[in-house]
């Protein structure tokens, strides 16, 4: 049986099967769309959801109780049965933090739509604390803890930027112990809820809000400690993913030593208390103003030492002979160049004496052995005077006389003696013993 069938007196095949098929000339009865409505609802399962009782009363069997978000301006009213609520524990308050089982239900003949609490339990310290620590650790694992990812600090930042409470202590003492370490440090203030159900919200937007300024090198998030309800906000996971996210580093100043908030795993780097922060993110002028005087009078002793080192070396290559008396390479070069001078001029001088004297005995031993030196002794050359013409090497035609046959008596001889030439003629060969003329 169709929907359209069961309301009374309509005919189902006039009717719209959907509410866009519906026209002012078609309506839906008013009954049908509660009806739709209804069988919607009761098709959504019911969902645990966590929030804070700020209204609660109690009308004999069943209670009116209005949650709020713990980190939104959001409110849902709700009903339950008064003998789930005696169930607790601890009696139910006003402040409380819960968790409920929410059924949603749709009252056909009012239109109005209920949430029914089928179930509801306060959250402890123990289940925040449990549920903080299955936090950290989903993202822990994410990395989102990790060192590698964390931002250093500038060593002195230009622009601090500053979120925390309205006129909070925090405040002034990072402000005070800020401009006590350097005087000129600028700051970029956002006053916001740091606990509540707004507070996340408003660090977030203040968070963003800064990291997209330019002159802002560092963002401070500071409160002065507190219980662990009032530092929620500081555990939130869309806080945290945010501070992840920033480009600008990020310092946590929590200032909670028992239970530390996920901020200070993902903040570039935790201070324990406001006033840490503000001594970890600026340097004190004053220890700076002393390391740069230490410094410089380092500087001054090692450029004292380093020149007095230097002008020791010179000294000692001044003092050398070859820079205290430069001339001396050139005196002893010219006088081994002036020595040499004399050796090559006496060598080839004896060389030539030498010489001369071997030429002197060369042409005594020529003259000695010449011809003329034979005459000269006493001696003579005989040749004869042949009628044949005369050879070459003999234009006048004589012949030496080496034999006494080669002239026989009456052959005309020539004589030819150290002073000149005379004629003879021959008288024949004489034998030994015979005596001549």
């Amino acid at each position: 049986m169709s929907e359209q069938a069961a309301l009374p007196g309509t005919a189902p095949s006039t009717l719209p099967a959907t509410a866009a098929e519906t026209s002012p000339d078609n309506p839906w009865p008013l009954q049908l769309l509660s009806q739709k409505l209804k069988m919607h609802i009761d098709r959504a399962p019911a969902a645990w959801v966590e929030g804070q009782v700020i209204e609660l009363n109690r009308r004999g069997t069943n209670a009116y109780l209005t949650l709020r978000d713990v980190d939104a301006e959001v409110s849902l009213p709700a009903s339950v049965w008064s003998k789930i609520l005696e169930r607790q524990n601890l009696p139910l308050e006003r402040g409380s933090r819960v968790v409920a089982l929410l059924k949603p239900e749709f009252w056909l003949k009012t239109g109005r739509i209920n949430m029914q609490v089928r179930d509801i339990r306060p959250v402890g310290l123990g289940d925040l604390l449990a549920r903080i620590e299955r936090l950290r650790q989903a993202l822990s694992a994410e990395g989102l803890f990790a060192d590698s990812r964390k931002k250093p600090l500038p060593l002195l930042p230009h622009r601090i930027g500053l979120i925390t409470g309205r006129d909070s202590d925090a405040k002034k003492d990072v402000l005070q112990n800020a401009a006590l370490r350097w005087p000129a440090v600028e700051f970029e203030i956002r006053e916001v809820a740091v606990q509540g159900n707004t507070a996340v919200a408003q660090i977030i937007r203040a968070l963003k809000e800064l990291d997209g300024r330019p002159d802002v090198d560092v963002i401070v998030i500071a409160r002065g400690g507190g219980a662990l309800e009032d530092l929620l906000p500081f555990n939130s996971e869309e806080l945290i993913r945010a501070v992840a996210a920033a480009s600008t580093p990020v310092v946590s100043a929590i200032g909670h030593e028992a239970d530390r908030p996920l901020l200070d795993d993902v903040a570039d780097l935790r201070a324990s208390t406001p006033t840490d922060a503000a001594k970890r993110i600026v340097p004190d002028v004053a220890e700076e103003l002393a390391g740069v005087r230490q410094t410089r009078e380092h500087l001054r002793r090692f450029i004292s030492r380093l020149v007095e080192q230097e002008t020791e070396r010179l000294s000692a290559l001044h003092s050398r002979p070859v820079l205290a008396t430069p001339e001396g390479m050139v005196t002893v070069r010219s006088e081994e160049i002036e020595r040499l001078l004399r050796r090559s001029s006496a060598a080839v001088s004896s060389t030539v004496v030498r010489a001369a004297d071997q030429l002197v005995h060369l042409q005594a031993q020529v003259r000695a052995l010449s011809p003329q030196k034979t005459l000269d002794r006493g001696y003579a050359v005989v040749e004869l005077i042949p009628q044949q013409p005369a050879r070459p090497d003999d234009p006048a035609g004589h012949l030496v006389v080496r034999n006494p046959e080669q002239a026989p008596a009456g052959t005309p001889l020539t004589v030819r003696v150290a002073q000149g030439r005379f004629g003879a003629a021959s008288t024949g060969k004489l034998h030994e013993g015979e005596p001549h003329d």
